[in-house]
C-alpha cells in the first residue's frame, strides 16, 4: 500500500474522528445537566428547588445529609449516599435544597445532574472534572434498574473499586424508591434459578453497598402532611382557616390515594392558583 494511499485514511479517519470536547467553563454556573452526543456540560441558571425549612418529616435525613455534605464542601472525607423509599416524599427536593444551603453558607460546590440512560459515559465526565478546581456533587434522580439493564455495571467501578477510584473532588448522591435499586422479584430469580444462588445475588445488590449512606423515606403521617400546606402557606404568604384547610386537604389527599410532600405541593398549587398567588 502507497504512502499517499496511508495518508488519506489516516486523514479520512481524522475527520470522522468527533471533535474533542471543549475544556468546561465552570464559574458559569453552580448547576449543570450532563448530556451525551455530544458530550458536554450544560449551566442551569436557575435550579427548579425548594428551600430546606419546608421539608418536613424528615429532619433526620435532612441533618445527617447536610452534615455529610458540608463535609464534602470543606475538603473533608464524605460518603457516597443512597436516599431511598416512599416516592413523593423529598427525596430529590432535599438534594437540591441541601446544594443551596451549602452555597448559603460560603461554600462553592457544583451540582451535576446525570440521567440514569447516561452512565455509561460518567467515566468521560469524571475525565473531565477530576483535575478541576471545584468540588462537584453528582447527582442522579430516580435510579434503578431492570432485569437486562447492564448499566450498573459502569457506576459500581466509579463509586468504589475502580483503578482509578472517585475523584477526591467528587462525591454521588442518587435517589430511588428501591433500597437495592433493582426489582425484589429480580433479586429473588437469581436466589432461585443460578447455579451459586449467594453469588448472583451479592453482584446484584452489591451497588448499593458502595454507597456508605443509606438514608430512608417513609410515608408520612397526616399531621405531617397538613403541616407541610401550613408550612407552603406561611412561606407564601396564603392565608387560610384551619377547618377549611383540613377539609380540603384531606378530600385532595383521597382524591389522590395517597399522601405524601408531593401531594401535599400539589394540593397547595391548586391554593395558590384558586388565590391568585403566582409562585
Amino acid at each position: 500500500m502507497s504512502e499517499i494511499l496511508l495518508t488519506r485514511i489516516a486523514e479520512a479517519l481524522e475527520r470522522m474522528e468527533p471533535a474533542p470536547v471543549a475544556a468546561p467553563d465552570f464559574t458559569k454556573a453552580d448547576a449543570f445537566v450532563w448530556h451525551t452526543e455530544p458530550n458536554r456540560f450544560s449551566p442551569v441558571e436557575k435550579v427548579s428547588r425548594v428551600q430546606l425549612d419546608l421539608l418536613v418529616g424528615i429532619n433526620r435525613s435532612r441533618d445527617t445529609l447536610l452534615e455529610n455534605t458540608l463535609q464534602f464542601a470543606r475538603g473533608l472525607p464524605a460518603n457516597n449516599a443512597l436516599l431511598w423509599g416512599a416516592r413523593g416524599m423529598g427525596k430529590s427536593s432535599l438534594v437540591k435544597a441541601i446544594h443551596a444551603e451549602v452555597l448559603r453558607q460560603g461554600h462553592d460546590l457544583k451540582i451535576v445532574e446525570i440521567q440514569r440512560e447516561d452512565l455509561p459515559s460518567i467515566g468521560h465526565l469524571l475525565a473531565l472534572i477530576r483535575d478541576a478546581d471545584a468540588r462537584f456533587l453528582m447527582f442522579c434522580d430516580d435510579l434503578s434498574f431492570s432485569h437486562d439493564d447492564q448499566h450498573y455495571k459502569s457506576l459500581k467501578a466509579v463509586l468504589d473499586g475502580g483503578i482509578e477510584g472517585r475523584p477526591d473532588n467528587v462525591v454521588f448522591y442518587a435517589t430511588s424508591n428501591r433500597r437495592h435499586l433493582m426489582p425484589r422479584d429480580m433479586i429473588e430469580n437469581e436466589r432461585s434459578s443460578s447455579i451459586s444462588p449467594s453469588e448472583a445475588v451479592e453482584e446484584k445488590v452489591s451497588l448499593s453497598d458502595r454507597f456508605g449512606l443509606w438514608l430512608g423515606f417513609h410515608p408520612c403521617s397526616q399531621d405531617e402532611y397538613l403541616e407541610m400546606i401550613r408550612g407552603y402557606c406561611r412561606a407564601h404568604g396564603i392565608e387560610i382557616d384551619e377547618e377549611t384547610l383540613w377539609a380540603e386537604a384531606i378530600e385532595w389527599q383521597a382524591t389522590r390515594g395517597s399522601r405524601s410532600g408531593r401531594v401535599a405541593w400539589q394540593y397547595f398549587t391548586d391554593l395558590a392558583g384558586r388565590r391568585g398567588i403566582s409562585l
